[in-house]
């Protein structure tokens, strides 16, 4: 199979943002009300998808935006200090060398990915869709198959969470599954992925698949 677009999720996929979630999380539980974790004991959670995630914590679903908006803010302080995991810039560049189309579908907002990008290798992305709930992405995935003008079956998605499986699912993309994000790996086989990745280097793999 030849993938014509790559469909990229940002946190934990291209930037490594978890330790920063983990140091912020606590406050954002603090000023939204749901519980904290114990930062010292949260490789557990890695194994959580989402809405096990938040009823761990007893967030419900409706401070799901505040929340997020809050991490949002707070990264965009520190975002010069979040760095993209080793491989991925060259990655990107071999895959538009390629002549891959590489686009971003991510929660986050738009400032904080070009950010961490910075202006090079945002200048390598086709289309930005951020700013979404963790749980809409499949419409952003559509989104950006019909601008590109690319078929679902000559992209791919890939992400490592299981609501990027899920939002790959339903937009008909397959979905490939990294090895050092935010969720585990075992996790996302149980979601379901076709291709997984071990190392940010092998993202050049998507040119050749």
């Amino acid at each position: 199979m030849t993938y014509r677009l790559a469909i990229f999720d940002f946190d934990g996929t291209l930037a490594d943002s978890f330790p920063f979630f983990l140091s912020v999380f606590n406050t954002i539980a603090d000023r939204h009300g749901f519980r904290r974790i114990d930062i010292e004991k949260s490789a557990h959670l890695r194994h959580y998808n989402t809405r096990q995630m938040m009823e761990h914590v007893g967030m419900p679903a409706w401070k799901l935006p505040a929340a997020s908006r809050t991490f949002m803010a707070m990264m965009k302080e520190s975002a010069g200090s979040i760095a993209l995991f080793d491989g991925v810039a060259e990655a990107l560049r071999h895959l538009a060398e390629r002549g891959v189309l590489i686009t971003v579908v991510s929660s986050n907002s738009e400032h904080n990915v070009r950010t961490v990008l910075g202006p090079e290798l945002s200048a390598l992305v086709r289309q930005f869709e951020c700013g979404m709930s963790i749980f809409g992405k499949a419409s952003r995935i559509r989104a950006v198959l019909k601008r590109c003008g690319v078929a679902a079956g000559e992209a791919i998605c890939i992400g490592d969470q299981g609501t990027d499986a899920e939002a790959s699912r339903k937009a008909g993309v397959a979905f490939g599954a990294v090895h050092w994000g935010y969720a585990a790996i075992e996790a996302l086989r149980t979601a379901g992925c076709d291709v997984e990745f071990f190392t940010p280097s092998e993202l050049r793999r998507i040119a050749d698949l």
